[in-house]
């Protein structure tokens, strides 16, 4: 790995970690912080986002194809800024303190709606390059 690609993903983890941070305090706070809303909507934003910029990447020879956009964005910032592992610990917490229900809801409810919104992103870069082109 090169040090540009090195400090692009240490850059893009920084941004990303705020990110995350800003955001899932904020809804947390606007909405029940018994259920972790902050970090399903933080992992469904960014399932959003990687599948956006994987289909400019796929469908792109240019800017978003290039290895070092990669590393900054899909690496770097939305590695730092979605959050699997505080999503699973939160589940086993939920499941621990014999919230099954809401464990299963946000395990089934984070898996599905991210998986969706990854294919949304690749199908909206898909649509705006059929009214683009």
């Amino acid at each position: 790995m090169s040090p540009e690609a090195c400090l692009l993903v240490l850059i893009g983890g920084f941004v990303g970690g705020i990110a995350r941070l800003y955001l899932s305090t904020l809804v947390g706070r606007r909405f029940d912080e018994y259920f972790p809303w902050g970090t399903f909507v933080v992992n469904v934003s960014g399932a959003l986002i990687i599948g956006i910029v994987a289909a400019l990447g796929r469908n792109s020879s240019g800017f978003f194809a290039d290895p070092l956009f990669r590393d900054f964005v899909v690496v770097g910032l939305l590695g730092g800024y979605t959050t699997v592992s505080s999503f699973c610990l939160q589940s086993l917490y939920l499941a621990f303190s014999g919230e099954m229900r809401r464990a299963a809801f946000n395990v089934v409810g984070s898996s599905l709606l991210c998986l969706f919104a990854v294919a949304l992103g690749f199908r909206l870069v898909e649509w705006s390059g059929s009214l683009l082109g």
